[in-house]
C-alpha cells in the first residue's frame, strides 16, 4: 500500500469558462522581456489568489494586463498543455497527474493545507462514530480528489483495509443527493459540502487531524516552465501578490472572506469557514522543512508528491509508473528563495 505521507487537492479539475479580468480588446504590444499578458488559470476558491485576483495584486506587481481565467468543469491541464494560460491553480493530485503524465510544469507556491475544510462525514442515523465503525458499511469519496486519499490514507492510519467496507467513486454534487437518499453511511468531502452534509451528520475525522500524522493535502499553483524560463521575474511577481494576499488575510480575516464572499457569490460566514479551514502558508513558510523546503534542503512536500504519484499509478491513472527523481523536481522552490533575497 501507498506511504502514509499524501499530497492531494479538493477536486480534479477540469474545462474552463472564461472570465476576463484585467485586460480585453486589442492584445497590448510585448513590453520588453515581459510578455504582453499573463494568462492565469484558476477556480472560484476563497483563498489568497482570490484575494490577488479581487484586489488588482497581480496587474500591481506585474506591470502587465493580467487575464484570470476561471476553470469549473473541463480539463485545466489541457490549457496548459496548450499554452493557453501561464500558471493554474488546481489541486496538487491533479497537478501531479499532469506533471507524472510529462506535461513540463512545475509547483511554484502551496496555496493552502486543507484542514476542517474536508472531512469524513458520517449520516445521523447510523451509529458510525469512529474509523473503525466503517466496517461493511458504504462510503463515498470522489476518487483521486484529496477526499479519496485523505480517506484511504486513514484507513491505513487505523490498520484497515478498503476491502472491509465499500467505496463508490461519486463526485460531490451526487454524494449530496445520495446522501439526501439515505443510501450513504458516510462520505469524504470537502466545503461547502462538509457543511451540508452535518447538518444530517457527524465528524469522524478531519484532514486537519490527518495532517498531523504527515498526511497533507492541499492546492497549489503550477506555471509553465517554459514561461518561467523566459519570463521568470513574472513568476516571482506572482508569488508576491499571493504572499500580500495572505498577510491580508492574517490582518483582518472577517474584511478578506466578506470580500472574498461578495465576489464569488457566498455569504462572509461561509466563506469564512472555508478560509479558517486552512492553513494559508507565508513565503518564508512555504520555504520550511515540512513543506517545499530550499535548492540545498528539499522540503517534505517532495516525498508527498512522490507518493501521490506512486498512488495515481496504483489506481492506474497512470500507464507508466512514475520516475521519483523525476517528480521530485516538480517542487521548485527557487521562485520564492529569489522573492526573499529581494526583500
Amino acid at each position: 500500500m501507498f506511504k502514509r505521507i499524501i499530497s492531494a487537492g479538493m477536486c480534479v479539475i477540469t474545462a474552463c469558462v472564461l472570465a476576463a479580468c484585467g485586460t480585453g480588446g486589442t492584445e497590448p504590444a510585448p513590453q520588453g522581456d515581459r510578455p504582453a499578458q499573463v494568462n492565469i488559470g484558476t477556480q472560484q476558491l476563497p483563498n489568497d489568489e482570490m484575494i490577488a485576483i479581487i484586489k488588482g495584486y497581480y496587474e500591481e506587481e506585474m506591470g502587465v494586463p493580467v487575464h484570470v481565467i476561471n476553470f469549473e468543469a473541463g480539463d485545466i491541464r489541457n490549457a496548459m498543455m496548450a499554452g493557453d494560460i501561464d500558471f493554474a491553480m488546481l489541486g496538487s493530485s491533479s497537478a501531479i497527474l499532469g506533471r507524472a503524465n510529462g506535461m513540463d510544469v512545475s509547483l511554484v507556491w502551496i496555496h493552502e493545507i486543507i484542514g476542517t475544510s474536508e472531512q469524513l462525514v458520517a449520516h445521523e442515523d447510523s451509529d458510525i462514530r469512529t474509523m473503525e465503525d466503517l466496517r461493511g458499511r458504504t462510503v463515498a469519496a470522489a476518487f483521486t480528489s484529496t477526499a479519496h486519499y485523505s480517506l484511504l490514507n486513514a484507513l491505513e492510519l487505523y490498520g484497515m483495509e478498503e476491502t472491509e467496507l465499500t467505496i463508490l467513486d461519486m463526485q460531490q454534487p451526487d454524494i449530496i443527493a445520495a446522501w439526501d437518499r439515505g443510501n450513504l453511511d458516510a462520505a469524504y468531502v470537502w466545503e461547502p459540502g462538509v457543511s451540508r452534509l452535518l447538518e444530517t451528520g457527524r465528524t469522524v475525522i478531519t484532514s486537519e487531524e490527518l495532517a498531523k500524522e504527515g498526511i497533507l493535502t492541499a492546492n497549489v499553483e503550477m506555471v509553465r516552465n517554459e514561461f518561467a524560463a523566459q519570463y521568470p521575474e513574472m513568476v516571482q511577481a506572482y508569488i508576491r501578490a499571493v504572499d500580500r494576499a495572505c498577510a491580508d488575510f492574517r490582518a483582518d480575516p472577517d474584511a478578506a472572506a466578506a470580500l472574498v464572499g461578495d465576489y464569488i457569490g457566498i455569504t462572509a460566514q461561509e466563506a469564512l469557514v472555508q478560509m479558517r479551514g486552512s492553513v494559508w502558508l507565508s513565503a518564508e513558510e512555504q520555504l520550511l522543512p515540512e513543506y517545499m523546503g530550499t535548492t540545498e534542503s528539499p522540503g517534505a512536500y517532495a516525498d508527498s508528491v512522490v507518493d501521490t504519484a506512486d498512488f495515481l499509478y496504483s489506481l492506474n491513472s497512470l500507464k507508466e509508473e512514475p520516475d521519483d527523481s523525476y517528480m521530485r523536481a516538480f517542487v521548485d522552490p527557487r521562485h520564492v528563495e529569489a522573492v526573499l533575497a529581494d526583500e
